[in-house]
């Protein structure tokens, strides 16, 4: 019993504290709740969620409607969002530590990276936030340590995290170009959290900083292409001049 309380809390993935065994609406509520608490306190940007459906004897569950919002210096779009996340619970590992996530799959999200005048982009002051309020990092621990029951705090780790069908879209209206769309491969991740996993505090804090880490490295990419064919066109352009010049 104790693991399951445990267990519960350690769902919401960035719920810290919360053992209390609850059911139906009234943990999915609280579940909802510290997720937008938890992911303000961690992004310093506004974090909503529609709904939350957790079925722990199903091993199964679903976040709805997640959004993160731009830090106030860019757009009033959100910066991040999307319609679904699904969870793979390993109901055996309950009895275990860490508890195990088989698969996080976050579904179709929709990403704006904007670049600044600067040439500094949104999701940059984002991932900032997090390395700056993340807890520090746990000491590492044994396997000997995990099966002391009652002095390690449990530990969750994913197996397998998934973002599919990343909706991109790079901005650089301020660096005097337009905003590109595209779709990205699906980015898969494996391990998270290692074979002792992370406390729960440290788990969804790090979660989103590898999936926004990911998409800001395809940003700066396209950004960089997108760079490269401009300067190609401005030299086509001089060269252009000087033939017009001298005929």
């Amino acid at each position: 019993m104790k693991k399951l309380l445990l267990f519960i809390s350690l769902l919401a993935l960035f719920v810290g504290g919360a053992y209390t065994l609850l059911n139906g609406d009234v943990l999915n509520k609280l579940i909802k709740e510290q997720i937008e608490t938890q992911g303000r306190a961690l992004t310093e940007q506004s974090v909503n969620v529609v709904n939350v459906d957790i079925k722990l004897l199903e091993g199964t569950g679903k976040i709805h409607g997640l959004v993160l919002n731009n830090p106030k210096s860019f757009s009033s779009m959100p910066a991040f969002s999307l319609d679904e996340i699904t969870l793979d619970i390993d109901i055996n590992s309950l009895t275990s530590n860490p508890i195990i996530l088989n698969k996080l799959i976050i579904n179709n999200p929709n990403a704006l990276v904007e670049f600044n005048e600067k040439g500094r982009a949104n999701i940059q002051e984002i991932l900032a936030a997090i390395k700056k309020n993340l807890p520090p990092s746990s000491e590492p621990i044994t396997s000997s340590q995990l099966s002391n029951d009652g002095e390690v705090e449990p530990r969750i780790m994913v197996k397998k995290f998934v973002l599919a069908g990343v909706v991109l879209n790079v901005d650089l209206t301020k660096l005097g170009n337009t905003t590109h769309s595209k779709t990205l491969p699906d980015i898969t991740l494996m391990n998270i959290g290692g074979d002792t996993g992370l406390p729960a505090d440290e788990l969804g804090g790090e979660l989103l900083k590898q999936a926004l880490s990911t998409i800001l490295k395809s940003a700066k990419k396209q950004q960089k292409e997108v760079v490269k064919d401009k300067l190609k066109e401005k030299v086509k352009d001089k060269i252009s001049d000087l033939f017009k010049k001298y005929t």
